[in-house]
C-alpha cells in the first residue's frame, strides 16, 4: 500500500456534501427530518450490511443518550424507515453521483490506484448491465415493463461501471447508470442507450486516450465505438461471429492472403500444467456492412492444455489498439480481465452480504434507484479502505473472510458505543493484536 492513506471521515465528508445538496422536495411544515439523515441512515444500514443497525442504535439512544448511527456516519436524528423511504423517493439518484467520482480522484490523488493500468498501460473501464428488481406486482414510473407468458412484469436494470486490473482483487465503482424511461423518449430505455448517456456524461473524468472501455458483445457496434472513439476513449470490445456477419466474412476472406492474419503462439506454466496460448490478430475489418463502416482491429486468443489438447478458454474482442505481434497480448489480456465486472463487482453485490437483489423499498419515483446509489456507494468506500486505509486492510486481512469482518463489526457497534470510526478500528487492531498501529 502506498502514498497516503484514505480516512473514514474523508469519504464521509463526500457524502455528506452531496447530499446537504439535494434540494427540498417538502412543501409546508413537513421538515422534522432532513433529507440528508435519511441518505445517511439508509447509507450506514448498507455499510454495516445490518438492516436493524437503526433499530439497534434507536435502542441504544434510548437508553444511554447517545448512538453510532451519530458518531460513526453523522445521523443527526434518526428517521423510521417509512420516512427515510417518503424522505428519498422524489430524490433525483444523479444526484449522488458525485461522491462516486470524489472519491475515485481522493484514491487517484493519493496513489492508491498506482496499480490499476492495464496491459495496454491505460484505466479499464467494465461496463455491464444487470437487473436488480424484478416483480409481478411491485411497480413505480421508472420500471421496465414486458410481458411474459401472458402476465406482466416489472424489473429494474442498472448499468454498472467499474475499475479493475487483471491482476488487483478489487474493483472500484463508479456512478451507475439507470435504465429507466427518459423524458420525451417513446420506446422503452435499454443498455444500449445507457451505456451512451453514461459515455456522454463521464468521459470528460478521464484524461483523453488515457481510459480504455471493455463491454460485452451486446455493445460491440458501429454507434457505440464512433461514440467512444469522439470521447478519445480506447476500446476492447467481445466480437461474436453471430453478432459480426460482415467482419467475419472479411476476416475469412483474409486468411486466404498470406500474412494478412497475423498469429504467434506461446507455451506458459500456469501452477498446475502446460498450457498454450494461440493468437491471431488482423487490422481494418468492417465493423458492419455498408461503405460507411468503421474500420476496426480484431484478436482473438485460444488457451489449450498441452498435455490433453482440450481448450480451456477462448474469446475475440474488436479494438481501435493498433495490433501486431508486440501488441496482441497486452490487448488481450485487457480484454480478457473483463470478467472483473462479474466476479469482482455483480457477484459480489449479489453474494457477498450487499444483497444487491433484495427490496430494499420500491417507492413510487426513485427510491429504488437513491437506495440502489447508496448499497454501491458502501461497496465503494469498503473498497476503498481496503486499498487506502492500513488499519482496515490489517484488520480485514486477519479476519480473513467477509462474513467475519462485518459480523464483529454489527456485534461491537450494536452494544458499545464509538466515538468514531477509527476509534472502533483501533480497538479492534489492539484486540487483534496486530503490533504498533500504522501512521496516519
Amino acid at each position: 500500500m502506498s502514498g497516503k492513506q484514505v480516512k473514514f471521515s474523508e469519504l464521509m465528508r463526500l457524502l455528506r456534501a452531496s447530499l446537504a445538496g439535494i434540494p427540498e422536495h417538502r412543501r409546508g411544515d413537513n421538515g422534522h427530518y432532513e433529507i440528508a439523515d435519511a441518505g445517511l441512515a439508509a447509507f450506514a444500514v448498507f455499510f454495516m450490511q445490518e438492516p436493524s443497525f437503526l433499530a439497534y442504535q434507536t435502542n441504544m439512544q434510548a437508553k444511554h443518550g447517545h448512538n453510532n448511527a451519530k458518531s460513526l456516519f453523522g445521523v443527526a436524528e434518526i428517521p423510521s424507515d417509512g420516512q427515510t423511504r417518503n424522505l428519498l423517493d422524489p430524490v433525483d439518484p444523479v444526484l449522488l453521483a458525485e461522491p462516486f467520482w470524489a472519491s475515485y480522484e481522493l484514491l487517484a490523488g493519493r496513489g492508491a490506484l498506482q496499480d490499476y493500468r492495464g496491459a495496454t498501460g491505460s484505466r479499464l473501464v467494465s461496463l455491464d448491465g444487470t437487473q436488480y428488481f424484478a416483480s409481478q406486482k411491485v411497480h413505480c414510473d421508472n420500471c421496465r415493463v414486458t410481458l411474459r407468458d401472458g402476465r406482466t412484469r416489472y424489473s429494474h436494470q442498472v448499468l454498472l461501471a467499474v475499475v479493475g486490473a487483471p491482476e488487483q482483487p478489487h474493483v472500484v465503482c463508479l456512478p451507475p447508470e439507470f435504465i429507466t424511461p427518459q423524458d420525451g423518449a417513446e420506446k422503452q430505455d435499454c443498455e444500449q442507450q445507457a451505456i451512451k448517456r453514461w459515455v456522454k456524461q463521464h468521459a470528460r473524468r478521464f484524461a483523453p486516450w488515457s481510459a480504455t472501455v471493455l463491454t460485452d458483445d451486446l455493445h460491440a457496434h458501429q454507434p457505440v465505438c464512433q461514440l467512444l472513439l469522439d470521447h478519445q476513449l480506447h476500446f476492447i470490445l467481445t466480437c461474436k461471429p453471430d453478432s459480426h456477419p460482415a467482419l467475419y466474412e472479411e476476416l475469412q476472406l483474409l486468411t486466404r492472403v498470406a500474412g494478412a492474419v497475423g498469429s504467434k503462439q506461446i507455451r506458459r506454466w500456469n501452477g498446475r500444467h502446460h498450457e498454450v496460448l494461440q493468437y491471431r490478430w488482423a487490422s481494418t475489418l468492417p465493423i458492419r456492412e455498408g461503405p460507411a463502416a468503421l474500420k476496426v482491429n480484431w484478436c482473438e486468443l485460444r488457451v489449450i492444455h498441452q498435455e490433453s489438447g482440450e481448450q480451456l478458454y477462448h474469446n475475440a474482442w474488436l479494438t481501435d489498439y493498433t495490433l501486431d505481434e508486440t501488441t496482441v497480448e497486452a490487448v488481450a489480456q485487457d480484454g480478457r480481465s473483463r470478467w472483473k465486472v462479474e466476479n469482482e463487482g455483480i457477484n459480489v453485490l449479489k453474494q457477498r452480504g450487499y444483497h444487491f437483489e433484495h427490496n430494499y423499498g420500491h417507492g413510487n419515483q426513485h427510491l429504488s434507484t437513491v437506495l440502489l446509489s447508496l448499497l454501491l456507494l458502501a461497496f465503494l468506500f469498503h473498497t476503498a479502505l481496503d486499498l487506502a486505509c492500513l488499519m482496515y486492510h490489517a484488520i480485514r486481512q486477519k479476519l480473513r473472510t467477509r462474513r467475519k469482518f462485518f459480523d464483529d463489526l454489527r456485534g461491537l457497534t450494536t452494544y458499545l458505543y464509538w466515538r468514531s470510526f477509527q476509534h472502533l478500528l483501533s480497538f479492534m487492531y489492539r484486540q487483534l493484536e496486530l503490533g504498533p498501529p500504522p501512521a496516519a
